[in-house]
């Protein structure tokens, strides 16, 4: 089985028993999947982030806060309580590392210590070459339907005068609105952002720019495969 992976990291200097630096990692997001809800500044529209734009962003999310929220459901860029410092794409994806403010926000290390990685579903690896093939021929067919109603949509829209002509959206946070409670996953914020075709019920993020990312409940995020864990 081949796993695709990019990555990048800031050297940090190591310093033992920090009081103020507690090691985090987490998934960030997916790449090349659908989001489950619109987030916010998407105009109702979900989205997907490609693996191409997820890629090349990556120097962008390297050294980028991570904020919350007191109530876990939104992000709130004056409460930075973490940075990011290291970024990989692995199959479907995006995961992040850095450091968390301990010292000086220790209710959220205490949270995310409490919450851990709950809830995540166990990805289980095909016990035959047989059943890896048959996965492989699946993705490869709903790719080229994909990219098949993606052209027939493209052509539809051209012959009735082209793209649209609304702007794209100047930020788009990956939270959403909703009720309940959940493990704690998280969320990215993105400006720069090249949309396909505004007119299509997903948005497909052709090229992002990261400012920054948030903690939050997974039930109040636009991708709820995420999650967050201190380092061991």
């Amino acid at each position: 089985m081949t796993i695709a992976l990019e990555s990048m990291a800031v050297a940090m200097p190591e310093v033992e028993g920090h009081p103020n630096r507690a090691g985090f990692r987490g998934v960030l997001t997916v790449v090349d999947v659908p989001s489950q809800r619109a987030p916010a500044g998407s105009k109702g529209r979900r989205v997907l982030l490609t693996r191409g734009a997820a890629e090349a962003a990556l120097p962008s999310l390297l050294g980028m806060a991570v904020d919350y929220a007191p109530s876990f459901d939104r992000h709130d860029v004056r409460r930075k309580v973490g940075v990011i410092t290291s970024a990989e794409v692995v199959g479907r994806n995006l995961e992040v590392g850095g450091y968390l403010y301990a010292k000086d926000f220790p209710d959220i290390v205490e949270e995310i210590g409490k919450t851990g990685r709950r809830g995540v579903k166990e990805v289980k690896v095909p016990s035959t070459i047989a059943m890896q093939a048959m996965r492989d021929e699946g993705a490869k067919l709903r790719a080229s339907l994909a990219a098949a109603v993606q052209r027939i949509r493209s052509l539809t829209a051209a012959m009735r005068g082209g793209m649209s002509r609304d702007a794209a959206p100047a930020v788009v946070r990956m939270e959403a609105g909703g009720s309940g409670g959940g493990d704690l996953g998280m969320s990215f914020e993105v400006t720069d952002v090249v949309i396909t075709d505004l007119r299509q019920r997903v948005w497909t993020l052709t090229k992002v720019t990261f400012t920054g990312a948030a903690i939050l409940r997974k039930d109040k995020a636009a991708y709820q495969d995420t999650w967050i864990e201190l380092e061991s």
